[in-house]
């Protein structure tokens, strides 16, 4: 059993608490395998009617996979970029499918990893700490843990803007785009946390506690946003933003340094997960990442940002246009051991 994270029953809940506050809680393999044996567990135990998710330390609910691990499996060819991800993706379904209710305490940052230990989850409580986002372009990869299907139901083209640029959200905007269900302070978390674990009524607990987040600062350019996202390939979205507003030519600017693959990969992943189901889309986002192994950017990404943090990828294809469609298609291929099971 890893310390990495730590399971307690408190009352009618189990309690999780992602325990690597070092590391921003950043998820590994033995935390996604612990946290899916758990949940089976605690599934057929009618001593716990809810489960309650949450990260140690001030700063992080969970910060994401452990990527600079994954960049070293990678470059030394072993199979756990595979495992990791197909261990990852399974206990991201079976959030979105455990049959009780399951409340994740996003108290700090929320990107990547973290968010699919959330997002798919019915109750997802946000505080003025809260800070999401789904950064995967800017270091050559996808956004993934079921992201795409997160994001697909967004409003309007919400979704297809941060899984593009990466924005970050605070909490007014995780209530507008969805990301939250509830809003609360953080110096309130304890106490809910006790409340829930009374064993009442779920969602009854947590309207008890709701407080309004304020005015999201999404609603204002959320007309840009469906207008400049709208379009189906990467180029009609930069052209649409170079003609737009102050705001929309800074998205370009964004959109600028990003991985041009991970761009055009990420886009029709976003388009085909609409109307697709959690386990369909975390099937193909197994493609895209068993594809990208293979591939220069997200070595070259986290190389620039968290190994020699001098910022500048040299990405490969550097430019859209060099990005072909039988290139993407490739992506989207079942890989040669076959796609993810369940």
């Amino acid at each position: 059993m890893t310390d990495d994270i730590v399971f307690e029953k408190r009352g009618r809940a189990g309690l999780m608490t992602l325990n690597r506050p070092q590391a921003l809680n950043a998820l590994n393999r033995e935390m996604c395998l612990a946290l899916h044996r758990q949940l089976n567990a605690w599934s057929v135990d009618d001593t716990v009617s809810v489960v309650i998710i949450r990260g140690a330390g001030e700063k992080a609910f969970c910060a994401g996979g452990d990527v600079v691990g994954l960049y070293h499996s990678g470059k030394e060819g072993t199979s756990e970029w595979e495992g990791f991800f197909a261990d990852e993706y399974r206990m991201n379904l079976a959030i979105g499918t455990f049959p009780k209710p399951y409340v994740a305490l996003v108290d700090g940052f929320s990107m990547g990893g973290g968010v699919g230990v959330s997002v798919h989850a019915p109750y997802r409580v946000v505080t003025e700490k809260t800070l999401f986002a789904m950064p995967e372009t800017g270091i050559g990869l996808i956004p993934d843990v079921g992201g795409t299907h997160a994001l697909a139901q967004m409003p309007g083209e919400v979704g297809t803007y941060l899984g593009l640029t990466g924005a970050r959200l605070k909490a007014a905007d995780c209530m507008y785009a969805g990301y939250g269900t509830h809003h609360c302070t953080s110096a309130q978390i304890v106490a809910l946390t006790d409340a829930l674990a009374e064993g009442g009524d779920v969602a009854q607990t947590l309207n008890a506690f709701h407080s309004d987040a304020g005015p999201a600062p999404l609603e204002a350019v959320r007309d840009e946003i469906d207008r400049h996202f709208a379009f189906d390939t990467v180029e009609a979205i930069m052209e649409s933003l170079s003609l737009g507003s102050d705001w929309a030519v800074a998205q370009r600017d964004v959109l600028m340094k990003m991985s041009p693959t991970s761009m055009k990969i990420s886009l029709r992943a976003l388009r085909e997960a609409r109307g697709d189901d959690l386990a369909g889309c975390l099937r193909r986002e197994y493609r895209l990442v068993s594809a990208i192994k293979s591939g220069h950017d997200f070595f070259e990404g986290i190389r620039a940002q968290l190994i020699d943090k001098d910022k500048s990828p040299r990405w490969r294809p550097a430019a859209l246009r060099d990005v072909t469609e039988e290139m993407v298609d490739g992506y989207f291929a079942p890989p040669a051991w076959g796609d993810l099971s369940f």
